[in-house]
């Protein structure tokens, strides 16, 4: 039995079920039947189809570059103040377009993840068992201000046999439609129903609550973005979710680490992207080598333009490094800022992520080996990395094609979410007229 929601729990949840129109409801349920619907066709369609479908969609999405680059330009004029951080988030650029179109392209080349034969095994009575993956279903898809998503979500969802419905957030609703309109010209031309990959109708907020509550219409939801989303979709959903915490990732740089490889990786890890949930937040140092290493790195990143967070014993070397408090050590930044801890050693450092870490990406930068070891096998991270940096945690990166999400919870899935993280499975049983006695 479920544990009772507390007061304010229940508010929210009453709240959420008033906001939830009758026009809402409809439009939900419409929505979500028609996936179902479309979901079945999925699941039947060859390999052919769905690669058709989506190399179509690539090139759709280079031929209609510029209307999407223009819808974005608008959803960044209206989205009014933004910080550095969020506007990297919301912005398409060429390149990025390109990427899509790639990322679709990557996933059509890759093996159709339904139908496989997971296991098979024969009983002393005969019968042969399979376990077979299968498409999830109706998908829901909630997300926030990374426009990318909506391609990356179409083409894994297509690909692996569910339908999904597309919730984005306000702010890059225009390009959404636009992407997905590319993505509805893919399924077109392949034969397929462009119910397969739908926007939300409206961009109510109930209409996220009604998709939180719609049990039996969506199979899965899927939430990608910020804590305060994800924490709503884990305390309103009524649906199994496949979800991750914050991105509150570490370096730990070792006493055996190379310093050269150490500044080249932890640059990578916090700036090249500060605003993605594989970005470093906080730099972890050995007090054998902090007094050498330490002004190097924050030479190299204050360089490109990260400000910094440090505890005591960091400061104690750079002592204009401003403090850090224990809130700071606790805080994904998604921003140009950094903290620093100094620890004495790797049971301190990890001692420090299990107390502050969400359990998503760790690296450790050491030329021992035994060292790096006893640090992977002690996180209880998604994705753990010796000598690399933390935004390689990207289902891209990984060989996926592309990523729906990262999870960070202990069942079904965990790290970049991927085609096979897509499909569940049933049993298929292959007898020659057995009988139980």
């Amino acid at each position: 039995m479920g544990r009772a929601l507390p007061r304010a729990g229940r508010q929210q949840e009453a709240r959420t079920v008033n906001a939830i129109t009758d026009t809402i409801a409809q439009a939900l349920d419409a929505a979500a039947r028609a996936a179902r619907e479309a979901a079945g066709q999925l699941a039947r369609a060859g390999r052919p189809s769905k690669d058709a479908a989506l190399r179509e969609a690539a090139s759709r999405l280079r031929a209609r570059q510029e209307e999407i680059l223009a819808a974005n330009a608008a959803d960044l004029a209206g989205a009014g103040d933004l910080t550095a951080s969020f506007r990297d988030r919301l912005t398409l650029t060429p390149a990025r377009v390109e990427a899509m179109a790639q990322g679709l392209e990557e996933i059509a080349a890759l093996p159709d993840p339904a139908g496989r034969v997971l296991a098979e095994w024969t009983r002393p009575n005969g019968l042969t068992i399979r376990r077979v993956a299968q498409p999830m279903g109706v998908i829901g898809m909630i997300y926030e201000s990374r426009p990318n998503v909506t391609a990356d979500a179409a083409g894994l969802c297509l690909k692996a046999g569910s339908a999904v419905l597309l919730r984005g957030g306000s702010e890059s609703a225009r390009s959404a439609v636009a992407i997905r309109g590319c993505i509805a010209e893919g399924l077109r031309a392949a034969g397929l129903p462009e119910a397969a990959v739908q926007m939300a109708p409206t961009q109510d907020r109930a209409f996220v609550g009604a998709m939180l509550r719609a049990a039996g219409l969506i199979d899965l939801i899927i939430p990608r973005g910020g804590k305060g989303l994800v924490t709503r979709v884990m305390q309103e959903a009524r649906v199994p979710v496949l979800a991750h915490a914050e991105g509150l990732n570490h370096t730990y740089v070792h006493a055996a680490a190379d310093p050269e490889m150490a500044r080249r990786v932890l640059a990578n890890a916090k700036m090249r992207r500060t605003g993605v949930c594989g970005a470093t937040e906080t730099l972890l140092i050995d007090a054998a080598i902090a007094p050498s290493l330490l002004p190097l790195l924050v030479q190299d990143l204050s360089a490109l333009g990260c400000a910094f967070r440090a505890d005591e014993r960091a400061r104690a070397i750079l002592p204009e490094l401003p403090p850090a408090t224990e809130t700071d050590f606790a805080t994904e930044w998604l921003d140009a800022i950094l903290s620093i801890r100094v620890v004495k050693d790797i049971t301190e450092a990890l001692t420090h992520i299990r107390r502050f870490g969400s359990e998503h990406t760790d690296a450790i930068v050491t030329e021992d080996a035994a060292a790096a070891q006893a640090f992977l096998e002690g996180i209880d991270s998604a994705v753990g990395l010796w000598n690399a940096s933390t935004q390689f945690c990207d289902g891209g990166e990984f060989g996926f094609g592309a990523e729906i999400g990262i999870a960070t919870g202990r069942l079904h899935a965990r790290g970049p979410v991927g085609l096979e993280q897509l499909c569940t499975y049933r049993y298929q049983v292959l007898g020659t007229g057995q009988t139980r006695p």
